[in-house]
């Protein structure tokens, strides 16, 4: 299927739903049944009929069909937050004893997933650099269950070959989950390049619009059917209706946003890497990069995310660049309409995580505005300096 259709048409059954063109909002908790042996069919098969909303709701299933289809996957779950869908996918596969390996500087809380929670309950794991697939197979145990991977990474954007990791995994028999937030399914699909789970935030370019916190799943409709019967019910971290469908609406411009974006990040990236204030640039696809040729080969163009590391001494100066900014807002998320900045010397005040960047860094977040008003707004903080 063409991405148009999917976008547009796959999952709306207009003659059921009297021919409307924005699919309906199924506000209900509830589903009523004309018989026994109605409702006791339709138990039988909660994922793929209305029982209770929390099994399944036809405006949700809607979007599960088009986020399924946009990564090549058979089936795909949706919840209330990426973390929550990276939670429901790791522990699908894990249980007391099992060993995981995981690509270095994970999103923040997917590493306090792996390296204090599911500690707690025997789950040991071993961090590794990602930029050569070797590491992780030596880093394979007996008992490892799972390799994790997020490439790039959403804040340094190292990558992974995927396609040799997903080889190695195979060959042993271990299950791959990627987070593929950074690119969307726009822009990489890493289903087809052999890993059996992809995740998303998809509160990020899947959304779109910066007003819904959610979270997918893709992958096979027998992995799908697992985790819906296990960790989906029983957790219940459920996306509503209305935000399904706002996610629905969202949909209809992805293609558009994540074009746009990417556009002008490689626009913005080019004008940071020759700009004296600036040290350094990262950019899956900046020419100094040196896995440009992987970028090239797993992904279809840059995402909208880079970062920059100013060239100056002291942290006030850090402080005066971001406050002087006057069309990036300072916020942490990304993937919406809006241009973000986030100054990693702002994480020193937080307890959820260590912060193992520079303070001297910021992540930039290129939203749909005009580029070369950005890259103005860039030049005149950096002047401040």
């Amino acid at each position: 299927m063409d991405i148009s259709h999917i976008l547009n048409h796959l999952g709306e059954d207009r003659e059921e739903y009297y021919g409307a063109v924005a699919p309906p909002v199924f506000q209900t908790s509830n589903f009523a049944f004309r018989s026994v042996a109605e409702m006791r069919e339709k138990l039988t098969k909660e994922l793929e009929n209305p029982f209770y909303t929390r099994g399944y709701n036809p405006t949700v299933a809607s979007l599960r069909k088009k986020l399924a289809a946009l990564e090549g996957a058979e089936d795909a779950l949706v919840f209330s937050s990426g973390s929550a869908a990276v939670a429901a996918a790791v522990m699908s596969v894990v249980k007391a004893g099992d060993h995981v390996v995981s690509v270095k500087k994970p999103y923040s809380w997917t590493n306090n997933l792996i390296s204090k929670y599911l500690a707690k309950y025997g789950v040991t794991h071993t961090f590794v650099d990602g930029g050569e697939a070797i590491n992780f197979e030596k880093a394979i145990q007996e008992n490892t269950k799972l390799i994790y991977l997020e490439s790039p990474n959403s804040l340094t954007f190292e990558m992974q070959d995927i396609e040799a990791v997903a080889k190695i995994a195979k060959a042993k028999g271990i299950t791959t989950i990627i987070d593929n937030s950074y690119n969307s399914p726009l822009n990489q699909n890493p289903i087809k390049m052999g890993v059996d789970i992809v995740v998303h935030s998809g509160t990020k370019y899947i959304s779109g619009h910066s007003d819904v916190v959610c979270g997918v799943v893709c992958g096979s409709h027998e992995r799908i059917m697992k985790m819906f019967a296990e960790e989906y019910m029983t957790i219940g971290s459920i996306i509503s209706p209305n935000d399904a469908a706002l996610i629905l609406r969202g949909l209809r411009t992805l293609e558009l946003r994540v074009n746009k974006s990417a556009d002008s990040a490689k626009k913005v990236a080019d004008f940071a890497e020759n700009h004296p204030k600036i040290k350094s640039v990262y950019y899956p696809f900046s020419s100094k990069n040196p896995q440009l040729a992987l970028a090239k080969k797993q992904m279809k163009q840059g995402g909208g995310l880079l970062s920059i590391v100013l060239d100056v001494k002291e942290e006030k100066q850090m402080e005066i660049f971001c406050d002087n900014l006057k069309r990036f807002l300072m916020a942490t998320s990304w993937g919406g309409y809006e241009s973000l900045v986030f100054p990693f010397c702002a994480l020193a005040a937080s307890k959820s995580f260590e912060n193992p960047l520079p303070w001297n860094m910021v992540r930039l977040y290129i939203g749909l505005e005009d580029p070369d008003l950005l890259i103005e707004d860039l030049k005149q903080a950096l002047d401040k300096i």
